[in-house]
């Protein structure tokens, strides 16, 4: 295919006659040629050129109208293989409505009537603070009616709200002239600029020339208005305020994407901020992808800096802007800040991507678990309840909380059996179970949707029985999990269900068996050694459980209580009740 040695923009098709990539070209005809005479180091770039059934082209008169045309077809067509902008939120802007007596208001649509839109603002608070600032300084009308001379001189129009709470100076029955409200929305245009120093210098020239007049009320007021301003510059500038309408761009590249920082100085003051991320398809270079960037930004927020500050040696061809590379100084300390905001957009979205994976593993075992139980509901909320006791003493039980298909130990419960006298496992399961659900009734707390019961068909027919009690059989899935076989027992059915033992329903279920039983044994074990040093104590006449409770409080183990000395005793319970104890010990 012949091509010229002219600068264009060249496009690849594919069998089915779809444009899969569109690039730009300083010499085509080099360009081109360059996808077929080597293999490519990127696997992506050879399945590309081994797609490619078509070419054509399209021969431009400089590099910026390639570079231009090249951005507006990639958006058009979205190649394959072209860069993926990610960046299709829509951005806050302020327009200054073209018509009499302007509004000024917050949009998120561009209408290309003559007006004038100031943005985009990535960050709404800022949008709001601006906002609020223009309402706090200048009076204007935020009604919808079509002001003009003729209809305001025939008295068309009657005053709102707004006039009658000191919001407006009611332009629409003739009480602010057209020319002082335009040199207002002059002001407002230029603070929006971040022109600050121009509109400060006129209301300081005022605010004088009231002074002088005597009407040192209408002074005060420029002066409220000069502070809320000067408020206002302090916040927002952070380098010398010299740097004028400067764009500083800084890049930052992965395996599969690039993230791009852009921030806008005026007279020193960052007046906007801007990330995008840039999804690649084949292998590009960092200039490629900054100059894809820069160009996208550039016609979306209609910047027209001729000068751009970047991270290293840029050629960009678009006629009246210089590319420079900052070494010191204030400039290298924008790019550097420019740097550290990419850096931490990307590191959000890393993290955001992770929460993303482990919200769809976790949802997809609760699918495989809803599936592998027979289950209605997807399991985001199970119990697991246990017994423990050794040859019937001190039975207590345990129940575990997980919520998708993790502990939640904020929910953990211990529980003391108090009606089963002896080791009565399934009368003890039946107790717990009747209790814990009774009271999550009444305080109208969520239920689970799955219970598992430590045990096999005998606990599991007691947990039943307590569920019959408080008319929940049927609404809350139960299963059993009996511990020699790891067999899964439903209600009503004979045969047990063996699950792979590398199934990710088993092991969570195993999961919960085991910190039910952890949870148990701990509680239990407690309960016993307490129950130890309570019944030594409280065998010694004459002690009651005041002194019980101060000796243990004060010497924390029977054993340390058994070597003290008399003088020690009744320091702590007195001479009469001390000597008791030493007696008791020697």
């Amino acid at each position: 295919m012949a091509l010229p040695e002219e600068p264009g923009v060249y496009q690849f098709f594919d069998e089915s006659d779809t444009i899969i990539y569109v690039g730009k070209a300083k010499r085509l005809k080099r360009r081109v040629s360059s996808y077929f005479n080597k293999v490519h180091d990127n696997a992506k770039t050879n399945i590309m050129v081994r797609k490619i059934i078509d070419i054509k082209h399209i021969v431009v008169d400089s590099e910026e109208d390639a570079l231009l045309l090249e951005n507006n077809l990639i958006k058009k067509h979205q190649p394959r293989y072209n860069v993926l902008l990610k960046d299709d939120k829509s951005y806050p802007w302020i327009c200054i409505k073209k018509e009499s007596f302007p509004r000024v208001f917050v949009t998120r649509n561009l209408v290309k009537d003559g007006s004038e839109y100031f943005g985009p603002y990535t960050s709404v608070k800022m949008v709001r603070a601006l906002m609020d600032m223009i309402r706090s300084l200048y009076k204007l009308r935020t009604c919808n009616l079509k002001l003009s001379k003729d209809g305001i001189q025939e008295g068309k129009f009657k005053v709102c709200l707004e006039y009658h709470i000191g919001n407006c100076n009611a332009p629409c029955i003739g009480k602010e002239n057209e020319e002082s409200y335009n040199e207002v929305i002059g002001n407002i245009r230029n603070i929006l600029k971040g022109n600050i120093k121009s509109v400060t210098s006129h209301l300081k020239e005022k605010m004088n020339d009231l002074a002088e007049d005597f009407r040192f009320e209408e002074a005060h007021l420029l002066k409220e208005k000069l502070d809320l301003l000067d408020k206002y510059q302090s916040k927002s500038t952070i380098v010398n305020p010299s740097i004028n309408n400067v764009d500083i761009y800084s890049i930052l590249n992965d395996e599969n994407s690039a993230y791009v920082n852009f921030l806008k100085v005026v007279n020193g003051a960052i007046i906007q901020a801007h990330t995008i991320e840039l999804k690649k398809r084949i292998e590009e270079s960092k200039e490629d992808l900054l100059l894809t960037a820069i160009t996208e930004i550039r016609q979306k927020i209609f910047s027209n800096a001729s000068e751009i500050l970047v991270p290293f040696e840029l050629n960009i061809p678009i006629k009246g802007v210089k590319c420079i590379v900052p070494q010191r100084g204030d400039k290298k300390k924008l790019l550097d800040l420019s740097l550290r905001n990419v850096k931490y957009y990307r590191l959000e979205k890393l993290k955001k991507g992770e929460q993303s994976q482990k919200q769809s593993h976790s949802d997809r075992i609760m699918e495989r678990m809803k599936s592998d139980l027979r289950l209605p509901n997807i399991p985001r909320h199970i119990e697991c309840f246990d017994n423990s006791n050794i040859q019937g003493t001190n039975p207590v039980a345990s129940c575990v909380v997980f919520r998708n298909g993790r502990p939640y130990k904020k929910d953990y419960r211990h529980f003391n059996i108090k009606t089963v006298v002896g080791a009565n496992d399934f009368a003890s399961m039946e107790e717990i179970i009747f209790r814990r659900y009774k009271r999550l009734l009444e305080e109208e707390k969520m239920l689970p949707e799955l219970i598992v019961i430590d045990g096999g068909k005998g606990q599991l027919g007691a947990a039943l029985n307590s569920l019959d009690k408080l008319n929940l059989r049927g609404k809350i899935a139960v299963v059993g999990i009996a511990k020699r076989l790891e067999e899964i027992y439903f209600p009503g059915d004979p045969f047990p269900l063996y699950l792979d033992k590398n199934s990710e329903t088993l092991k969570i279920i195993q999961h919960l068996r085991n910190e039910a039983h952890r949870f148990g044994i701990t509680f239990h074990r407690q309960k016993r050694s307490k129950a130890f040093i309570s019944s030594e104590l409280d065998k010694i006449d004459g002690i009651g459980p005041k002194s019980v409770q101060k000796l243990m409080k004060r010497f924390k183990s029977i054993d340390k209580i058994r070597s003290l000395e008399l003088s020690d005793l009744e320091n702590e319970l007195g001479k009469a009740k001390g000597l008791i104890v030493w007696k008791y010990f020697n």
